[in-house]
């Protein structure tokens, strides 16, 4: 073999690399994206219960104007927040309030008993165990991809066509309340 050939094999061979790590970015990054409309539509279907379940414990509970109110602001705060950070700190925030919604449901024996009420606690109790199964399917695929995009040689591959890290979907650090799931048992 000639140099010129021994060249232009290694030259080939550097291209497909560069090729296969290229797609493998463009794969790890569509999957986190694909992992946070998994989320994303999970906690639609939770914030789409929330205005049900607040009809429901009005009609019980009118003496709890403050609750339903911090119940909806949270739900607002969720819905608006920006960033994944953000929605993750808004996320602990309506986690809380409806903790304490279902605190003060205990205080009306009617509500408890009360079919729609039992149901919009089965559909959220559900839609919570589905927030947490996405939630660590995207942080599953977004450790790839940050694991890829530090590893050496990908990081080169990472830092010339611009792929960067994603954030993770996390509960705050130091809120050890909002670490527990939601109850809605009773």
């Amino acid at each position: 073999m000639s140099p010129l050939t021994i060249i232009l094999i290694i030259a080939g061979l550097i291209v497909l690399w560069i090729i296969f790590a290229y797609n493998g970015f463009v794969r790890l990054v569509n999957r986190a994206k694909e992992a946070w409309a998994d989320i994303d539509v999970q906690l639609k279907r939770r914030y789409d219960l929330i205005p049900n379940l607040i009809n429901t414990v009005k009609a019980y509970a009118t003496h709890e104007a403050k609750v339903l109110e911090n119940v909806t602001r949270a739900r607002t705060a969720a819905m608006n927040a920006g960033n994944i950070a953000e929605k993750g700190q808004a996320e602990n925030m309506l986690s809380g309030a409806l903790k304490s919604l279902f605190a003060v449901s205990e205080a009306y024996p009617d509500l408890k008993a009360n079919q729609n009420f039992a149901k919009l606690q089965d559909e959220l109790t559900d839609t919570e165990n589905k927030i947490q199964a996405a939630r660590r399917f995207y942080n599953t695929n977004v450790r790839d991809l940050n694991t890829k995009t530090e590893s050496f040689p990908s990081n080169i591959i990472a830092g010339m066509f611009n792929f960067s890290k994603m954030e993770f979907f996390e509960l705050n650090e130091g809120e050890e309340a909002a670490r527990e799931p939601v109850k809605v048992e009773f």
